[in-house]
């Protein structure tokens, strides 16, 4: 495969300028579209003239600035086409009923956001007649043995919420695709990182929430993958997107779209400091998950298959072996060091700590969380960029000393 960089894919398309000549794009907030000539509105309505040739019909279906952006998420992806949506979840929503009609089914990684594992375990089954067989993901004998005539999609995430799993997205797409079934892969923890449809996969979904928007001020999702695919979900008739309506604000997708020349930057640093923290932490005897640490079980995957100038991610994990030491340390880390925020989410330019087995995994049962990998004591850090490495270090090791974890450092060695 030849190289790619996500980051020069996304500068050469976003060399445009703006509706008046602004090196910014234009927001276009008009819910609706005039046409010159009433004669063109059939050919609107049926398809035939769409966001491509210039030609709008109304907010819900193509928003010029919203249109902008997902072309831009495209070339960040390595894909023909994306579109944006007003959450992640809808994403991910959009896409597998898109892709599943009734009585089909879907092989789901049994490691997922919570939310996700809801939709997957609860929603899908109930509403639509969608059955879901959960498997571990990385065992890819027990991918096979799940298919079976009505798999239509095999769904899981580039790196496992919260355990930090990597998905072995190639052989996933040769499974999937001699079965004739898609590979949807979430890709939130790893924009830039990884680049999944480069890799074999059909669809990508994010939260732009998360590290592509950065701030922690808007909710919004994306799906990337072919032309005709998105097209579909744009469809008059039977379009997920178009018909369910989780429609972008286009103030949000200009909002998004500023912030994305200095996502390269942002995920290179959020890397680096994950795994300077992740490095020492496992100095100090704490079981820590990262898979940029030589010891992580997919350590040589994501080098093989991520794009080197990004790093490994900005979250890291600490099992602490309770959920009381887990709730201890994030007081103290939060409430007397400073060093982040006891808050869900990710991605953003502060630290956010959470437990997930009470928090963005609760929707799942004690058995499931065991067999998911996520126990009681798991502590997820999402690392920010704020204030200096050494001053955050020093907060971290402090709440270590003062709840009991792991040995130790002198200090003057870290000065």
């Amino acid at each position: 495969m030849e190289h790619f960089d996500p980051v020069e894919s996304l500068a050469a398309m976003r060399h445009e300028f703006g509706e008046h000549g602004g090196v910014n794009m234009s927001i276009e907030t008009s819910t609706t579209f005039t046409v010159m000539k009433a004669s063109t509105l059939p050919a609107i309505f049926h398809g035939q003239q769409g966001p491509e040739g210039g030609c709008y019909l109304y907010g819900r279906h193509f928003n010029p600035t919203v249109y902008v952006l997902g072309r831009q998420l495209a070339a960040l992806e390595g894909a023909e086409a994306a579109y944006c949506t007003a959450s992640g979840m809808s994403a991910i929503s959009a896409a597998l009923l898109q892709l599943c009609d009734h009585g089909d089914h879907i092989i789901a990684s049994k490691t997922v956001y919570g939310g996700t594992f809801a939709l997957l375990k609860e929603f899908l089954p109930a509403k639509a007649g969608i059955d879901v067989t959960f498997v571990d993901a990385f065992d890819l004998a027990s991918v096979e043995e799940a298919f079976t005539d009505r798999t239509r999609v095999v769904y899981v995430e580039t790196m496992s919420n919260p355990t930090l799993r990597v998905a072995d997205v190639p052989r996933l797409a040769d499974i999937a695709h001699a079965r004739g079934a898609r590979l949807v892969v979430d890709n939130t923890f790893c924009p830039l990182v990884v680049s999944p449809i480069r890799l074999g996969a059909d669809v990508v979904v994010h939260s732009l929430t998360k590290f592509i928007n950065g701030a922690s001020d808007v909710i919004a999702g994306a799906v990337c993958g072919t032309t005709e695919f998105i097209l579909s979900l744009m469809d008059l008739h039977k379009g997920a997107l178009m018909l369910l309506g989780p429609t972008m604000d286009p103030r949000a997708a200009y909002e998004i779209s500023m912030r994305l020349p200095h996502l390269g930057l942002r995920m290179a640093e959020h890397s680096r400091r994950a795994l300077t923290f992740a490095t020492r932490l496992r100095d100090h005897g704490l079981d820590v998950m990262y898979p940029g640490l030589a010891d992580h079980p997919d350590h040589d995957l994501l080098r093989q298959l991520g794009n080197d100038e990004y790093g490994s991610g900005g979250v890291f994990t600490i099992d602490v072996g309770s959920s009381q030491k887990a709730c201890e340390l994030m007081e103290v880390l939060q409430n007397r060091d400073r060093f982040g925020f006891m808050a869900v989410s990710l991605g953003y330019f502060e630290t956010l700590m959470t437990c997930p087995a009470s928090s963005t995994s609760s929707e799942m049962s004690d058995d499931e969380l065991r067999a998911a990998g996520i126990a009681p004591g798991l502590l997820r850090i999402s690392v920010g960029y704020t204030g200096s490495v050494e001053q955050r270090w020093r907060q971290l090791e402090d709440a270590l000393e003062i709840v009991g974890l792991g040995e130790h450092t002198d200090r003057a060695v870290l000065a």
